[in-house]
């Protein structure tokens, strides 16, 4: 069996508030991500998805836990020179199209910027790479003197995309790539995402709210929950049989797009996601779980095989309803 792209071990991301008081973003973390295999990452809002793949990436640096990349362990904290030399195998798209994008660089600089940087390729050479990465994100080479600003959002996304691109890299993490676009744009991103892992031989680790976009466009879903994994299988068995609480619930809210469907009774998940700060021990899911027990409250649950799974791996759950 081929080693996988990227192995991630128990990686913890905590931050200092001040005496007594740690936030745990990230807590003991673990999967792994085959060649070619795009991962999809679910959770509510502060559940810890994007701090996980900026750490993965070296963006923040790590509390604990290790990262394994092609049988390369990276480094705890990255130095310049670790993110030089990693930046060309790994990249990452940003959430917000307005943010991300330099408002004083053309669009050609921006997605020639990595290239101009790591490559020092002519100015020809550039000019066509720029180019070339123009059209195939679905815009013009007369778009590369442009400005953000000139650009609705999908467009923006489009060369986020073609920035990341450039570089060829190896591993991409997509932090919510269509959360801040239109709906009627959402797909033509999804569609090309698609396209490109395909001609590329990508590996994608895409972070979204919407299952049924995150259903659609991976091949496992893994599911996060303040810090944790807390389920984790293909992407067609969570979605239409979750095994953890919260992931049915999570399934449960998502639109429906049948009217009549729709009008049918579900159940509701109650209460706020808690604060992430000191948390005890005990499932964290426990003080919103219609099925907690006292032995939720009090033990942490271990993320582990409850079957084989029908392909993509064995159905991973942290749940005390399953031995």
């Amino acid at each position: 069996m081929a080693e996988p792209l990227l192995h991630v071990q128990d990686l913890t991301k905590h931050f200092e508030l001040g005496p007594g008081r740690t936030l745990h973003a990230v807590d003991g973390v673990s999967f792994t991500l085959a060649q070619e295999e795009i991962l999809g990452l679910v959770g509510e809002s502060g559940s810890g998805k994007s701090t996980l793949g900026k750490t993965l990436l070296g963006l923040l640096d790590k509390t604990s836990g290790t990262v394994t990349f092609e049988g390369e362990t990276l480094p705890q904290r990255y130095g310049a020179r670790d993110h030089r030399r990693l930046a060309t195998r790994m990249q990452m798209i940003f959430q917000d199209p307005y943010s991300s994008l330099n408002p004083r660089m053309t669009a050609g600089e921006i997605i020639g910027e990595g290239l101009r940087l790591h490559s020092k390729p002519s100015e020809a050479a550039l000019r066509d790479a720029v180019t070339h990465w123009l059209e195939a994100v679905g815009l013009r080479a007369e778009h590369a003197g442009r400005y953000p600003h000139e650009f609705s959002g999908g467009q923006r996304q489009r060369i986020g995309i073609a920035r990341a691109m450039i570089l060829e890299p190896r591993f991409v993490v997509c932090d919510e790539p269509i959360s801040a676009l239109d709906v009627s744009v959402q797909a033509q991103v999804i569609n090309l995402l698609a396209e490109l892992k395909k001609d590329l031989g990508l590996t994608l680790l895409f972070i979204a709210h919407d299952l049924s976009m995150v259903r659609y466009v991976s091949d496992r879903m893994a599911v996060m929950y303040l810090g944790s994994l807390i389920e984790l299988g293909p992407s067609d068995e969570v979605f239409f049989r979750p095994k953890h609480p919260y992931t049915q619930l999570l399934v449960a809210s998502n639109p429906e797009p049948d009217p009549a469907l729709a009008r049918a009774p579900r159940p509701t998940m109650s209460g706020e996601i808690p604060s992430p700060v000191n948390l005890g021990a005990g499932c964290r899911f426990a003080s919103r779980c219609p099925e907690a027990t006292e032995r939720c409250r009090q033990e942490t649950p271990l993320l582990k095989p409850v079957e084989a799974g029908n392909g993509g791996g064995p159905r991973l759950v942290a749940c005390h309803l399953y031995p």
